[in-house]
């Protein structure tokens, strides 16, 4: 189960409209829409309210009321439905974070196993779990710390429940920010002695990304002169 990536059909069957559309579908879609404009078939304040809807999608099901309307074009047809592209599997990680007067990390497109052993002392470590794969639809992460800390990140849509003790320290876990009975469970457990564990949640994909479909969009009427 993964928490960065909704779960794909098999392959050779086509994706599901609910599946994220891409930079290069929206500039596809773009330039049928300019054709349908230079022949006559929508309006200038048509095609505008188009490239706004185009810019704006974020599926396939958004993309494709926008062409619904319009023949296909003579050159290569605008397919939607693309293969669903199966990601290989994450590597293999141990189940063990250790750190010793230093620091570790775990970061990146990972394989959670039902429990995760994090060891630190006099150190640091951040364990990030935006492009995890979870192994269970629960996963423990049981911390022992001595004079350091712990720093998890999670996605958007996970449920944190913390069960650990802080003996001269703290714990900072995040409220939660989903209701759905189905959602995935990191659980926190163990113990930190002079140190904490913090637990904060950040979006897997970062910020940026609506900036960039902005200036996407004004590159392609840039381009083509609307």
């Amino acid at each position: 189960m993964s928490l960065s990536e909704q779960p794909s059909e098999s392959p050779g069957r086509s994706s599901p409209p609910a599946m994220r559309a891409s930079d290069a579908d929206r500039d596809q879609v773009a330039d049928r829409l300019r054709e349908a404009l230079a022949e006559g078939r929508i309006t200038p304040e048509e095609h505008a309210e188009r490239i706004d809807l185009v810019y704006k999608a974020k599926t396939y099901a958004d993309l494709e009321p926008v062409l619904s309307d319009l023949p296909a074009a003579a050159g290569p047809r605008v397919d939607l439905r693309k293969e669903a592209r199966v990601p290989a599997p994450p590597p293999p990680q141990s189940p063990n974070i250790v750190a010793v007067f230093g620091g570790a990390e775990r970061k990146g497109r990972w394989l959670v196993e039902r429990s995760t052993n994090v060891t630190c002392i006099f150190a640091g470590v951040d364990v990030d779990f935006r492009q995890a794969v979870l192994s269970q639809a629960e996963v423990t992460v049981n911390v022992i710390c001595v004079f350091g800390g712990v720093d998890i990140v999670v996605p958007p849509g996970v449920r944190v429940v913390g069960s650990n003790v802080a003996i001269f320290g703290g714990n900072d876990m995040p409220e939660d920010d989903t209701v759905a009975p189905d959602a995935p469970v990191i659980r926190v457990t163990g113990v930190t002695l002079f140190g904490g564990v913090s637990v904060t949640r950040k979006e897997p994909s970062g910020k940026g990304r609506k900036n960039r479909h902005k200036e996407l969009r004004r590159l392609h009427e840039r381009r083509h002169g609307h």
